[in-house]
């Protein structure tokens, strides 16, 4: 398989401080991978080095081949199309439907013909079980049902690698547990890497995948 992420001694930086040091870290496509660790350890820094939020002060890291350590800012968008982003407060745009915070989407990366639109809208929305949901606005959602749009969302460009941070934190158990299983289920069918950042420890027992640990500054497996 080939290497989609490809870190050789990384170092992170943040507000001049190290959040990790010495990262050795490589996902291929098809891999489902967890990245456990507390709050403060260093898991959101490195998945905001991935889509060249977050620099990289030191080592050689690359994503789809583009170099992170020389990636210029017009290079970012190509990158950031070819990876889905889940984030635990949904970031859905408040003033619209469910179906128009997607269309939205597609519209900002290039897709000019509303029928391909719409079409790609109603497959995302059926592969996370929101068809039904489409004319809704975020607040008639529940809180699982935002994440699931968000996971649509992240698959709208159909990208051979998602990053999930904390995917459940502002959920409950039961809807957090399906939620990883739509990730994983996700990662099953489409082939695209999956990398979940999580506090915690039940869902590699339920769903397992590659296991890394975040502590002491440093990347464990």
């Amino acid at each position: 398989m080939d290497k989609i992420i490809d870190y050789k001694g990384v170092e992170i930086l943040r507000n001049e401080h190290v959040a990790l040091k010495n990262v050795d870290w490589q996902v291929s496509g098809g891999e489902f991978v967890y990245l456990l660790g507390k709050v403060g350890s260093g898991k959101s820094s490195l998945l905001k080095t991935v889509y060249a939020e977050v620099p990289i002060a030191d080592g050689q890291a690359s994503v789809f081949d583009f170099d992170l350590t020389d990636i210029r800012r017009r290079e970012i968008p190509y990158l950031r199309r070819r990876i889905g982003i889940v984030f635990q407060d949904f970031q859905l745009l408040t003033d619209r439907t469910a179906w128009a915070n997607l269309d939205f989407v597609l519209r900002a990366t290039g897709w000019g013909n509303r029928d391909e639109r719409e079409a790609r809208i109603d497959n995302v929305l059926r592969q996370v079980g929101m068809e039904t949901k489409a004319a809704k606005m975020p607040h008639e959602l529940s809180g699982g049902e935002q994440q699931r749009i968000v996971i649509a969302r992240a698959l709208l460009n159909e990208p051979g690698l998602i990053i999930a941070d904390e995917p459940t934190g502002n959920l409950d158990p039961e809807t957090s547990g399906l939620i990883i299983r739509h990730l994983y289920e996700i990662s099953q069918s489409t082939g695209a890497a999956i990398v979940v950042a999580t506090h915690n420890h039940i869902f590699p027992r339920q769903f397992p995948g590659r296991v890394l640990h975040c502590e002491r500054k440093l990347l464990l497996e």
